[in-house]
């Protein structure tokens, strides 16, 4: 186990470097020197209720201040930077359920993830990619997103975060609240944005779902970093396993 991330220079992707992080909520800490990064692909974090995954994650976009510690996005500082500032560095964040907006249309919610590109030109290539990647969403481009299938509206939910620009995608239990045959449409659907050249570090309670996504795993509890490897060094782990994930 390392207690430390290491920059890694796999890939075209700036790596997102999280070292040493403490924070909290009124006087209450939460992290107690959390060290993590981004790995090609999908990087995922576990641990039971209460570990701190959910502190983490708001902690790397910036809707967490931190006490200590720093975050680094290549060779960006992002340690004092607020959200708005952190997706314009390359980093979205995906909350739990998506969130999209049912009374607009899908090119309505798409165009919200550009709000802040005045290059008009951009916008359009950006949204071209969506639908390069989702090509579902063309023929619904005027339709309510209200009145999508489950697996559409996620769509357009990855879709609003790919026309901000972001090479890496932050995402809070996407699996939270499906019905179970939509589960494995989420996970398809993360993997396209891996497949052109994404990171995503993922939160998930579904770990048995999501480990057939992941590259690089780390396990939080009790607010401490508690494992990091592969899933194959993770498979090892068998008290690991029991103990900080409940599964066998």
């Amino acid at each position: 186990m390392s207690s430390k991330a290491e920059l890694d220079t796999g890939d075209e992707t700036a790596t997102l470097v999280a070292e040493d992080i403490v924070t909290g909520y009124d006087g209450h800490e939460v992290l107690h020197g959390v060290s993590i990064q981004s790995h090609p692909g999908v990087t995922c974090i576990f641990g039971p209720n209460g570990s701190g995954k959910s502190t983490l994650l708001k902690s790397l976009n910036g809707v967490v201040p931190l006490w200590s510690g720093s975050v680094q996005y290549g060779d960006t500082d992002l340690t004092e930077l607020g959200p708005d500032k952190i997706v314009g560095h390359g980093v979205a964040t995906l909350p739990q359920g998506g969130g999209v907006f049912g009374t607009m249309t899908v090119e309505e919610n798409l165009k919200l993830g550009a709000f802040s590109v005045s290059d008009k030109q951009k916008t359009k290539e950006r949204k071209e990619d969506v639908l390069d990647a989702f090509p579902a969403l063309e023929a619904k481009l005027d339709t309510k997103a209200k009145n999508l299938s489950g697996g559409q509206q996620m769509m357009v939910s990855l879709g609003r975060a790919m026309m901000t620009g972001a090479d890496t995608y932050l995402m809070d239990e996407p699996s939270a609240g499906l019905a179970p045959a939509l589960v494995d449409d989420a996970f398809d659907l993360i993997e396209t944005l891996v497949d052109r050249g994404a990171r995503v570090i993922l939160i998930e309670q579904n770990v048995v779902a999501a480990l057939r996504l992941a590259d690089y795993i780390y396990i939080l509890a009790e607010g401490e970093l508690q494992f990091e490897g592969t899933p194959s060094e993770l498979g090892a782990e068998e008290d690991l396993m029991e103990l900080y994930l409940g599964i066998e």
